[in-house]
């Protein structure tokens, strides 16, 4: 990634790596690491420390902790242990991505723009199906971390209403 010290996006978003600049915000690693609304912030699962170099089309994020790769769930909020190191997160990139980062590659988004699930994924509802439109970035991230913070105490299985604004 070093050779990309700008950051770059593969396959049309499937996962977008943040480059060492200052604009755009969507793009800017610093942004997402100490920015007002960086990850440690929006998120008591995620540490200062972590580097969010990644996210894929979904908005989730994959952080640096020390030499491994964690994967934030961002709907939910929960962080887990994705890849031993960064050479083994881009080796199974570079082979499956769809498959590895479980994502789709029928979506051609422009820069800046996620995909956001209506109902969110981590609801029982979307296995019935789930609409997935393109929304900025900054927003979907804002409004991940939203939905996490006010389901972190709801148990598995419980219920929650979301009302749609728009």
């Amino acid at each position: 990634m070093i050779a990309h010290p700008a950051g770059f996006i593969l396959r049309y978003g499937a996962i977008h790596f943040r480059g060492c600049v200052d604009q755009p915000d969507w793009h800017s690693l610093r942004k997402a690491w100490y920015g007002d609304h960086s990850f440690h912030r929006l998120y008591p699962s995620v540490f200062e420390t972590d580097i969010p170099f990644a996210q894929d089309q979904m908005g989730d994020q994959y952080l640096l902790r020390s030499e491994e790769v964690f994967r934030l769930d961002a709907e939910t909020g929960k962080v887990d242990r994705f890849a031993s190191d960064l050479e083994s997160f881009m080796a199974g990139i570079d082979g499956d991505i769809a498959a590895y980062l479980n994502v789709g590659l029928d979506h051609q988004l422009e820069p800046g723009f996620l995909l956001l699930a209506y109902p969110p994924f981590c609801m029982a509802e979307s296995s019935g199906g789930a609409s997935l439109r393109p929304v900025p970035s900054g927003e979907l991230i804002l409004f991940h971390a939203d939905l996490a913070a006010q389901i972190r105490d709801v148990p598995d299985g419980g219920k929650v209403i979301i009302t749609a604004t728009e």
